[in-house]
């Protein structure tokens, strides 16, 4: 009787690793669908909590898609990938520019099993992160702060720091008049 209880459980959690890869590729499939109304929408059924006029460019990668939220007027840039996994929230005006890559899992170097480490990452209210940047797990980017291309952030940025550089560093600081709205004014039937 063991033997068969072990043989179902095995089964059954082959069979929800195949359903698993099959919800991931038809994620990837989204993220090619040459229409932003119907691409945001899909995401939406896939469990991400999104905003109103939030634009998705296409190639955006999601891991963990009912962990991540996006507030209203937002862009997230060609060729992203956002790491839900240990939940991301992205407030409202936030530009994510092209191939930014924000994680919340990651392998402890030091772990002799090589095992994980994980936090969340909360992006407040128009904080910018510019092409190629990458954002570890456990950060914040503060409100107006401006991550610089290609930056890796390792620690909490500041409301309007601007940090460039690998580790990140302020660099600068950013007006506190912010008053603009990103997102999707007008139908865009194909980003």
């Amino acid at each position: 009787m063991l033997g068969g209880a072990l043989v179902r459980q095995k089964v059954q959690y082959s069979a929800n690793q195949y359903l698993r890869g099959v919800f991931y590729l038809l994620l990837g499939i989204i993220a090619y669908i040459p229409s932003q109304t119907l691409r945001v929408y899909l995401y939406s059924l896939a469990g991400i909590k999104i905003g109103q006029r939030t634009v998705i460019y296409g190639g955006v990668e999601f891991r963990s898609p009912k962990n991540v939220f996006i507030g209203d007027n937002t862009i997230i840039g060609h060729r992203s990938l956002l790491d839900g996994r240990a939940g991301i929230k992205i407030g409202n005006n936030v530009n994510i520019s092209l191939g930014v890559y924000i994680w919340t899992v990651q392998h402890d170097y030091n772990d002799p099993y090589f095992g994980t480490k994980s936090g969340s990452v909360i992006i407040e209210d128009y904080a910018w992160l510019s092409c190629r940047a990458v954002i570890l797990p456990n950060v914040t980017i503060g409100k107006g702060a401006v991550v610089a291309a290609g930056a890796v952030v390792t620690k909490n940025v500041p409301p309007y720091a601007v940090v460039g550089g690998v580790p990140a560093k302020i660099i600068g600081e950013r007006t506190r008049d912010l008053r603009y709205e990103l997102g999707n004014f007008t139908t865009i039937p194909f980003s």
